[in-house]
Formats: structure tokens, C-alpha cells, sequence
């Protein structure tokens, strides 16, 4: 929750300003309710179209970030850590040096659909980024046509047409997580068969692409005892104002922004906090607006409430009055909110003072790789950039996972809006260990018993039960039972449920002396399949840097579509040089046992 304004889609605030939440200051709740009744009700007896979307767009945004301010203010301190945002910068020796990686690392998959007129093209990006974090520096990308095997070059489009009798290339509209996605789409013939293999087929996609580099980052590194002083470095300066438990308020400036980047919206803040263990803690969200920001807003939109319809005079005043007092706010400002307790900060800026602006026109060729392919053959994929994989490190240490860490990882839910199928469901932290598990699972005994509670909801007696009255699924972790059966309500269940753990044989193998059925083809690792089963091995590439090397992708090879794949193929951004070999080589069963209180369901919906 990253709260800027002015927001460019008052239906957005809106829709969250009523989705509602539970904050624990309810007086504050409440007076917020009534503002946003009060603001719908005022937006109501506007008529002039223009107007009622200026004050909607402003006003909805000045309550969404009173929404979020009272959400982050109440939201529990609960400690949940995060990753090194910075992490990829580090790896190179300037910004541009990363821009460079980013551009040269892009390529793109044609994917089947599922459907012989659509065809999914899928650009692949050598930085992935888990929302809101997004790539550090001003970038842009624009898609402009697609080349097909008979030379002919589809236009790109924003939104495929139903009227279009033609081929066409537009937006995937199939995947939500993927935005970047294109689909081409062949024209359809009512009663005419297509076949797949007969359309042409799109060989290389055409875009350009824009990416701004600063000139440095620079890190100023705090303490609660730095609250009220300001530092500097160069042209840059950080004030830190206050620093709490969770929740840091700093001003900065970049006081010499180079010419190009005037008119671009810069965001060059990146603060990061550790706790006591030292561990990078998880970002709850962030306010960018001061009190005399937010009051200078309201001053606005009380001055469009009093208009009685919208006039360009009206709107070249109100744009005049926002740009010279931007102008006044020499310094910026930022409440970031974490989830945890803050022991230290990391306040980082992008130095736009200087920049380098890369500009490139894409011809990018389509490549096609399946997960799984019937191909003897092994495709090159070397492209020429070096990306590492920052989080291999600490998804590897689930690979000496203990009993007491597997048993400590596990959270219990329950659901009783059936009562004819209440749930309780066991579910533990995923870690690298799950991935070795393979399937050969002996589950043991899974026994449970129900109680009723005593006068003080103390367990009471047991209950005895017809067998059929409740179900234990051990490998997924459920106990179902049905409230119908039971001849005294359940108020405890106790008894174990089942866990696995893999002992898990690490090797580390220089990449010049692999043993038999390990090979290196340029930056592609073949794995023999009969020697290295998939379900018992997991193989982790390292450069001479010491570094994981990222893997782009893996293709499984088989002598047939329906039989088992003979050999796998991992490709890597960068030259393995050194590889870790992860086997498994037992699987223990770990009880875990359990006193659950169980939640009271509405017998009013039990059958009669």
C-alpha cells in the first residue's frame, strides 16, 4: 500500500474506500464512514459531467489516503521479513551496467493457448519482480508489430476487435499476472476446421524500449539516534524525523535533477529496514504526502465544490496553483510503514543529477520451448547476460530443515460455514524440502478424538463417534467431519497429524568435472534422467563469482509425447562454472501432535 496522490482513477478509490476494514481505532472508522457518505452524497447533486469527475477524482484519492493511513496506523507489528531490494544492483558495476543486462536479457516464448486461432507470445524478462516492487529506474516498453513466417507484419493493437476479419496481435487478456503477455489471433470461420500447422506462424515480435539510468545510488545508512539531523552526500540529502518500532519519516531532495528527467515522475526512494537478527523486514506500505500537502488538496477540491460547472479558466487555475506549489516543495517526503520492528534503516537514493537515457528498437526472434518435447535435439538459449538468483540462498536452507523448525512452520485454520463438512486444515511454510518429498509416503497412523468443553471451556469427556463421522486425509493435511453425526457438540480435537521431512545429500562438483550423466552444453545443464531422477535430484548453477546463477528455463526430453522424459535440459543467464547437487536420500514421517479448540459453527444450518 503505497499511497501518492493526486490517484488517477477515482473509481479505484472508490471501490477500495468501500471494501471496508477493521481497524482497532473505531471512532476514527467511523468519522471516515460518514466523510465518504457525505462526499458520495455531495458528488450526487453535481450535474455537470466534467466537474463531477474532478471533484470524484480528487476527492476519492484524499480519502482513499486517510483510509490508508488509518490501516497502516492500526495494523498489528507482526515480524515478516523480505528480500534485499537492492540485491540486483549490486551485482553490477554501474547503473547502466544493469539497464544493459535488463535490455539484452529480454526475449520471447510462443506458448500454445489451447486453441488453434490463438497463439500466446510471452516476453520473457531476465529481472522478475514480485508486486509492488517493480524495476528500479524509469523504463519504458512498446510493442509495435509481429513478423510471421510468410513475411507479413501485423500491426500491434490495444485491444483485439471482433469486427477485424484479419490476423491480429493485442494484449493477452488470458493472464492477469502476466500483462506483458500478446496473443495473436487468426480470424475464425463459422463451420470452417483450421488446422493449426497451416496458419502462419509469428517468427519475431518488433517494439521499442526506453530506460533511464541515474548517475549513482547512494545509501545512507540510520539509527533512532540520527532522528532530526540530516545528511548529505554530494547533491543529495536525507531527514531522518522520526524513527518508532515499525514505521520511519524521512524528507530528502536530489537537488540537481539532470534536464532530461524534468518531466518525468521520478520515485528514487528505496528505504529498507532490518531488526534485531539483522534480516531485511517485509514493507507494510508508505505515505508520500505531508499535512501541508494533503491541506493545500483539500483547498482544491473545496474550490471545485463551490463551482458550478467545469470551464478550461477553472482548470488552467487550479493547474497553475498545483504547479507553483510543487514548485515550493523543495524536498520530498515519505512515511514507510514495516512489518516488524526497526533496528536499522537503509535509506537509498537514485541520483538523477546526471542520466543516461538508452533508447533501443526491438527485432526480437520467437523461440519455442516447451516444458515437455518429444525433440533429440537440445536448442541453444545463450543469451548474453549474466543474472543471479538472490533468493536461491535462502530457499536452499530448507535443505537442512529440522523436525523442530517443520513442527514450529505450521499454522492451523479451520472452516465451519458447513457444518456438515467442517474442516480443520494443517499447512506448514513451504520450503526447499518440500520439493524433494517425491511420492512415496507412508503416512502412519493419524489418530484424533473429539471433547466436549466443561463449565469453565476446559476438555471435558471424549465423545464417542461412528467412524463415518469424520474423515482424516493425512497427505493433505485435513480433518473433515460432520457435525450432522455427532451426538454432543465438539468443543477440543486432539490427536497427530503427519508430516514429512527429507534427508537431503548435498555435493558440490566443479563444472569441468561433472560425474556421468551430468553434462555442459554452453550454458545448458543435461541431466540424465535414469541416473538423476527428477523427484530424488535438484541441481543449483554458480559462476566464478560465487553467486547462483539464475535459471531461464528447463525442457524435458522423451522419446514419446506419452512416455517419460529420457533427459532434462536446464539453461542458466550466465556460465556455470561450479554446481550443487541436492539428492534425497530418506523420507521421515514427523508426528505432529495437536489440541485444537474448535470453532463454534451455526447449527442452526445443521439437517433436521
Amino acid at each position: 500500500m503505497d499511497v501518492r496522490l493526486p490517484l488517477t482513477s477515482a473509481g479505484i478509490c472508490m471501490a477500495l474506500l468501500l471494501s471496508g476494514c477493521s481497524p482497532s481505532d473505531e471512532k476514527r472508522q467511523v468519522s471516515l464512514e460518514e466523510k465518504t457518505a457525505q462526499f458520495e452524497k455531495s458528488l450526487d447533486a453535481i450535474q455537470d459531467p466534467k466537474l463531477k469527475d474532478a471533484v470524484s477524482e480528487l476527492g476519492g484519492s484524499l480519502l482513499l489516503l486517510e483510509r490508508a493511513q488509518l490501516k497502516l496506523d492500526s495494523k498489528p507489528v507482526e515480524t515478516e521479513y523480505g528480500e534485499d531490494a537492492l540485491a540486483m544492483l549490486k551485482h553490477y558495476p554501474s547503473p547502466q551496467a544493469l539497464v544493459d543486462t535488463y535490455i539484452n536479457g529480454l526475449f520471447v516464448l510462443q506458448k500454445d493457448s489451447g486453441s488453434d486461432y490463438l497463439t500466446d507470445l510471452q516476453p520473457v524478462f531476465p529481472f522478475t519482480f514480485s508486486i509492488p516492487a517493480a524495476f528500479l529506474f524509469p523504463h519504458g516498453l512498446e510493442w509495435q508489430s509481429v513478423t510471421l513466417s510468410n513475411k507479413r507484419v501485423i500491426p500491434f493493437q490495444p485491444e483485439w476487435s471482433e469486427t477485424d476479419p484479419g490476423i491480429q496481435l493485442s494484449p493477452s487478456s488470458s493472464n492477469l499476472t502476466n500483462p506483458d503477455d500478446l496473443t495473436v489471433a487468426y480470424p475464425f470461420i463459422e463451420g470452417l476446421d483450421i488446422d493449426r500447422k497451416q496458419q502462419p506462424q509469428p517468427v519475431s515480435l518488433q517494439g521499442k524500449i526506453e530506460v533511464i539510468a541515474p548517475r549513482r545510488l547512494y545509501s545512507f545508512d540510520l539509527t533512532k539516534n540520527d532522528a532530526g539531523q540530516t545528511r548529505t552526500n554530494d547533491n543529495l540529502s536525507v531527514t531522518l524525523l522520526s524513527l518508532t518500532n515499525n514505521y520511519a519519516e524521512i524528507e530528502y531532495n536530489n537537488s540537481a535533477p539532470a534536464p532530461e528527467v524534468s518531466e518525468t515522475p521520478l520515485n528514487p526512494l528505496i528505504v529498507q529496514a532490518r531488526d534485531s537478527t539483522g534480516q531485511f523486514i517485509a514493507r507494510a506500505g508508505s505515505i508520500n504526502e505531508t499535512s501541508v500537502q494533503i491541506a493545500f488538496y483539500q483547498q482544491q477540491l473545496a474550490k471545485m465544490q463551490q463551482q458550478k460547472s467545469w470551464s478550461e479558466a477553472l482548470e488552467k487555475q487550479l493547474d497553475e496553483e498545483q504547479r507553483n506549489f510543487e514548485k515550493q516543495q523543495a524536498r520530498h517526503y515519505s512515511k514507510v510503514y514495516f512489518n516488524g520492528t526497526i533496528e536499522t534503516l537503509e535509506v537509498s537514493l537514485l541520483d538523477f543529477s546526471a542520466v543516461t537515457v538508452t533508447r533501443k528498437d526491438l527485432d526480437l526472434p520467437i523461440r519455442r520451448f516447451d516444458a515437455n518435447t518429444t525433440d533429440k535435439s537440445i536448442q541453444p538459449l545463450n543469451l548474453s547476460v549474466v543474472v543471479y538468483d538472490d533468493q536461491a540462498a535462502g530457499w536452499l536452507k530448507g535443505a537442512t530443515l529440522t523436525e523442530d523448525q517443520l513442527k514450529k512452520n505450521v499454522s492451523i485454520s479451520q472452516s465451519v460455514d458447513d457444518p456438515s463438512a467442517a474442516r480443520i486444515e494443517f499447512t506448514h511454510l513451504r520450503t526447499f524440502n518440500d520439493e524433494l518429498l517425491g511420492t512415496s509416503f507412508n503416512p502412519g497412523e493419524s489418530p484424533v478424538s473429539f471433547f466436549t468443553e466443561d463449565t469453565l471451556g476446559k476438555r471435558d469427556e471424549p465423545i464417542e463417534l461412528p467412524s463415518e463421522a469424520y474423515q482424516i486425509d493425512p497427505l493433505r493435511g485435513t480433518i473433515t467431519y460432520d457435525l450432522n453425526l455427532f451426538p454432543q457438540t465438539p468443543a477440543y480435537a486432539v490427536g497427530s497429524m503427519p508430516l514429512f521431512l527429507a534427508t537431503l545429500d548435498k555435493q558440490s562438483v566443479d563444472a569441468r568435472q561433472l560425474p556421468k550423466g551430468l553434462g555442459l552444453k554452453d550454458n545448458a545443464l543435461v541431466v540424465d534422467l535414469k541416473a538423476f531422477p527428477a523427484q530424488d535430484w535438484r541441481f543449483f548453477a554458480k559462476d566464478d563469482s560465487g553467486n547462483y546463477l539464475k535459471e531461464i528455463l528447463s525442457v524435458n526430453h522423451g522419446a514419446s509425447a506419452q512416455g517419460p522424459a529420457q533427459f532434462a535440459v536446464h539453461y542458466f543467464y550466465g556460465q556455470p562454472t561450479r554446481l550443487e547437487t541436492y539428492q534425497r536420500t530418506d523420507l521421515a514421517t514427523v508426528q505432529y501432535g495437536f489440541e485444537v479448540k474448535l470453532d463454534k459453527a451455526d447449527m442452526t444450518s445443521l439437517d433436521q
